[in-house]
């Protein structure tokens, strides 16, 4: 919380033009120095442009405003607060992503099915952060498998978040070593914001638990394709 304060209280100096701005400058800062603190790599993706568009200017992007700005993302990614000080003072609309597969995983399901789990976890006491994508998806981040022991059991990543094949799954997706999500407070083209349930601060929870109450939650709802969860 110190290295937050003395961050967001470097920012407000630096732009004392814009008052409001600021103040939406300095939250936007905090809330992913928060995820910074909890051992999130992070780094700089896409944004919104006028008329649903993505500021990355890809004519058709089938991802608008949730994709990483540079090919070099999974480089990029840290958790270095003066670095992400920097990509802000560049550029403050930017959204972030969080590299997957490091530190923690994400268990990725549509909002319906993560709503009914949410509740369930709670029943259990199963604690760990939560966000929400908008009103379509709930992000469920947990301990990663993306580094065993074992190199036998390392479960790689087939991003399946890039823009081509997102739709192509609507259930389940995990994140795991070689994916990311977007992380709060991250803005879509349709006006709404991604943004915690339970905070980063959480400890994280074993993926394959929550991943049981994920998948009957997601049978129940009908959320499901040929497969009944992809790993990312």
């Amino acid at each position: 919380m110190e290295a937050s304060s003395r961050w967001t209280s470097w920012w407000r100096r630096d732009r004392k033009d814009d008052p409001d701005a600021t103040e939406d400058a300095a939250a936007k800062l905090d809330l992913l120095l928060g995820a910074v603190r909890a051992g999130f790599p992070v780094a700089p993706a896409a944004h919104p442009a006028a008329g649903y568009r993505c500021s990355c200017d890809r004519v058709g992007c089938p991802a608008p405003a949730q994709h990483p700005v540079s090919f070099a993302w999974q480089s990029q990614a840290t958790v270095d607060a003066e670095q992400l000080a920097h990509w802000l003072t560049r550029d403050p609309e930017a959204n972030f992503v969080t590299a997957t597969g490091r530190v923690h995983d994400v268990l990725d399901v549509p909002a319906e099915a993560g709503e009914l789990a949410l509740r369930r976890l709670d029943a259990l006491g199963v604690g760990g952060p939560v966000a929400a994508v908008g009103g379509d998806r709930y992000l469920f981040f947990t301990a990663t498998r993306g580094t065993p022991q074992d190199e036998d059991e390392w479960w790689p990543s087939a991003l399946d978040s890039t823009p081509e094949t997102v739709s192509e799954h609507p259930g389940l997706r995990w994140h795991c070593r070689g994916s990311y999500t977007l992380v709060p407070p991250a803005a879509l083209t349709d006006g709404s914001r991604v943004r915690w349930l339970r905070g980063p601060d959480q400890p994280l929870p074993d993926p394959l638990r929550v991943l049981d109450v994920l998948t009957d939650a997601c049978t129940e709802v009908g959320a499901v394709a040929e497969e009944q969860w992809l790993i990312g």
